[in-house]
C-alpha cells in the first residue's frame, strides 16, 4: 500500500486544525515581536507558561474528555475549591505541603471519578451533571470561607518563588509540573491502550463496543483524569496565587474548552492531540500579552478575540467534516459499484476505481 503523500497528510481534517493553530500561534507571536519592543524576547516566551501553567494542566484534562465525546464543566470550581481546601489546612490547621497536596489530589480525582459514574451508568448527560458539579464546588468553596484566605506558609512561599534559571530566562516550579504533565499526557494520548480506547469512544462509542473495549471503566478514567488534572491544576494555581479564594479560577472552565478546540479538538470527539491543546493556551497566552503590551485596550478584549476565534475554529470543524463525510461517502460508493463488477470478471478493481474518477 502507498504511503500518503506529504500534501495528503497536510490537507487531512485530523491534522489540518492542528497546523491551522501552530501557524495562527507563530503569527500572532511574530506581530507581537514586530509591532512592540522588547517583545522578542526568551523571558516574555517563558512568561506565556509561567502565567498559563494551571491552565495547560487543567486543559490537557479537558482534552481526553473532549476526545471522548464528553464535557467537563466543573473544573473551573473544582481548581478554586482546591484552592480553599488547600489555603484553610495550610494556615488554620498548619498542616505541611507534602499531605495537603495529596490529599486535594485525591480529592479531585474522587470528584472527577463520581461524575464519571453518573454519566456511564446513569446515563445522563455529561453537560448537565458536570455543570452541577461546577455549582457544587463554587458552593463548598464559600462554605469553607467567604473571604479570601492569603498562604504564609513557608514552604509555599519557597516553591512559589522558585525559579529554574536558563540561558535567557527563567521558569517557575509551574512550568516543570505542567511540562511532566504535558509529557505522560502525550504518552498516555498516542502510546498507550487508555489513549487508544478513548479515541475510539470518541470515534463511535457504539463500535468501540461492538469491538468489545473497556468503553465504561475508559469513561469514568477519563472524568477521574479530568478531576486529577483540575485539582492539580487548583495545586499549581496555589502556588501562583499565594491564597485560596471561591472566586479563583472563574471562567477556566470555558477557557480550558477554548484552548482545546482552538487547539484542534473535535468537540464531536475522537479527533484531537494534546499538542494542540499546548498551541491553544499559548495562543491565549500571547493574546493577554498582546493586550498588555499595547497598554492602552481593555482587557476584555482577550475575551472578545478568543470568543471570536472560537467561533471560527467550531466553524472551520463543521467544514472539515463535512468534507470529511462526503469523501467517506464517495469511497462507499465507489466500494459498492467495484464490488459487483470485480465478482462478476468484468474489470479489476484499479479500473472500475479509474472509471469512478
Amino acid at each position: 500500500m502507498n504511503k500518503p503523500s506529504l500534501s495528503t497528510r497536510l490537507t487531512d481534517p485530523r491534522t489540518l486544525p492542528l497546523l491551522i493553530t501552530l501557524g495562527l500561534f507563530l503569527l500572532m507571536f511574530g506581530y507581537g515581536s514586530v509591532a512592540y519592543r522588547g517583545f522578542f524576547s526568551a523571558q516574555v516566551f517563558c512568561n506565556l507558561f509561567i502565567d498559563n501553567a494551571f491552565l495547560l494542566i487543567v486543559a490537557i484534562g479537558m482534552t481526553f474528555v473532549v476526545i471522548s465525546g464528553g464535557i467537563d464543566l466543573s473544573v473551573g470550581g473544582l481548581v478554586a475549591v482546591t484552592t480553599m481546601i488547600s489555603a484553610t489546612l495550610v494556615q488554620s490547621h498548619h498542616w505541611p505541603i507534602w499531605v495537603v497536596t495529596p490529599l486535594v489530589l485525591l480529592l479531585g480525582a474522587l470528584f472527577g471519578a463520581f461524575q464519571g459514574v453518573l454519566i456511564q451508568y446513569f446515563r445522563l448527560q455529561p453537560f448537565i451533571v458536570t455543570l452541577g458539579g461546577l455549582f457544587l464546588t463554587r458552593g463548598l468553596c464559600f462554605l469553607i470561607n467567604i473571604e479570601s484566605i492569603t498562604i504564609s506558609d513557608p514552604a509555599y512561599t519557597a516553591v512559589s518563588e522558585f525559579r529554574l534559571h536558563l540561558p535567557y530566562a527563567d521558569i517557575s516550579a509551574n512550568v516543570l509540573i505542567a511540562a511532566v504533565v504535558f509529557v505522560g499526557a502525550l504518552w498516555l494520548a498516542h502510546y498507550s491502550e487508555f489513549g487508544r480506547v478513548v479515541y475510539a469512544i470518541g470515534g463511535s462509542e457504539r463500535s468501540a463496543l461492538l469491538m468489545g473495549l473497556p468503553v465504561a471503566r475508559t469513561k469514568v478514567l477519563v472524568y477521574t483524569l479530568s478531576g486529577f488534572c483540575a485539582a492539580l491544576g487548583g495545586v499549581t494555581f496555589t502556588f501562583y496565587m499565594l491564597s485560596g479564594y471561591g472566586l479563583h479560577a472563574q471562567g477556566m472552565e470555558l477557557d480550558a474548552i477554548a484552548a482545546t478546540v482552538i487547539g484542534g479538538t473535535l468537540l464531536t470527539g475522537g479527533v484531537g492531540y494534546v499538542t494542540g491543546t499546548l498551541f491553544g493556551v499559548l495562543i491565549l497566552g500571547v493574546i493577554q500579552t498582546l493586550i498588555t503590551f499595547d497598554g492602552t485596550l481593555s482587557s476584555w478584549w482577550t475575551r472578545i478575540v478568543i470568543g471570536a476565534l472560537l467561533c471560527v475554529f467550531c466553524v472551520l470543524q463543521r467544514l472539515l467534516d463535512s468534507h470529511a463525510s462526503k469523501r467517506r461517502t464517495g469511497r462507499a460508493a465507489v466500494g459498492k459499484t467495484v464490488a459487483p463488477a470485480v465478482a462478476a470478471g468484468d474489470a479489476t478493481p484499479a479500473e472500475m476505481v479509474a472509471q469512478q474518477h
